[in-house]
C-alpha cells in the first residue's frame, strides 16, 4: 500500500512540474528559468524521496527548491552574447550554440586551442577568448564552466591531468583578462567523452578540444 502512495504522489509530482514547464510562455525569461528548474527538481527530489523510502511530496519541494537555484536563463544579453562570438569566431571552426538548458557553448577544437602535448594556449585562442571575457564584464552573475578533452592516444595517466592543464589554461588567461578567477570552475574529461570516432585521424582530431559555458543562473 505505502509503495501504491507513494507511486501516485510521483505522479501528482511530475504531472505538476509539466505544468509549470507549460505555463512558462507567459513568463518572463528569468521566471521561465526558475520555473523550468524547478519542475526538473520537483521531480528529481520526488524520485529520490521515493528511492530512499521518504515522502515523495517532501522530496518534491526540496527538489524544486535546488532546481530553481540551479535553473538558468536565456536573456537578450545571453543572445547577444551568442551573436557577437558567432561574430567573432566566423572562419575559425569554433562551434557557438546555445544549449537545452540555456548555457552558451563554444566547442573550441585542439588545432585552435593547443598543439599535441601542450597546454599552452595557441595564439589563435587568444583570439576566441578576448572577446569572450569582454562580453563577461559587467555580469557578476555570469558563471563559465571550462571542459577539457583528450582522443584515445595515450594513456589514462596522462590524457586526464593533460586535459586539466588544458582546462586551467582557458581559466588563468580568462582570467588575465578581468574575468574573476570564482567564477570559473574548470574539469578534465581525458578521453571518456568523445564526440567521434577515435579510429580514424579525423575523430580524433575532433575529439580533442576545449568547450566552454557559459550560464546565467536564474537566481
Amino acid at each position: 500500500m505505502k509503495d501504491t502512495r507513494v507511486s501516485k504522489a510521483a505522479m501528482a509530482v511530475v504531472a505538476l512540474a509539466a505544468l509549470l514547464v507549460a505555463g512558462c510562455e507567459n513568463m518572463s525569461e528569468r521566471q521561465q528559468g526558475t520555473a523550468k528548474g524547478a519542475g526538473v527538481g520537483a521531480v528529481a527530489g520526488a524520485v529520490l524521496g521515493s528511492a530512499t523510502g521518504g515522502k515523495a511530496g517532501t522530496g518534491a519541494v526540496i527538489g524544486g527548491a535546488l532546481g530553481a537555484v540551479i535553473g538558468n536563463v536565456w536573456s537578450k544579453r545571453q543572445e547577444d552574447r551568442r551573436v557577437a562570438m558567432e561574430q567573432a569566431t566566423r572562419g575559425t571552426g569554433v562551434e557557438v550554440s546555445r544549449t537545452a538548458d540555456d548555457q552558451l557553448k563554444l566547442n573550441i577544437p585542439n588545432d585552435v586551442s593547443f598543439d599535441v602535448n601542450s597546454a599552452t594556449i595557441r595564439p589563435e585562442m587568444r583570439r576566441v577568448l578576448d572577446p569572450f571575457a569582454e562580453q563577461l564584464r559587467g555580469d557578476p552573475k555570469a558563471r563559465v564552466n571550462i571542459v577539457g578533452h583528450t582522443d584515445s592516444t595515450g594513456s589514462p595517466a596522462v590524457n586526464d591531468p593533460l586535459s586539466v592543464a588544458r582546462a586551467n589554461s582557458v581559466r588563468d588567461y580568462l582570467e588575465s583578462r578581468g574575468v574573476p578567477a570564482s567564477h570559473v570552475q574548470t574539469f578534465g574529461r581525458g578521453e571518456r567523452e568523445p564526440v567521434a570516432d577515435n579510429a580514424t585521424d579525423a575523430g580524433r582530431a575532433r575529439n580533442r578540444r576545449v568547450e566552454i559555458f557559459l550560464r546565467e543562473p536564474a537566481a
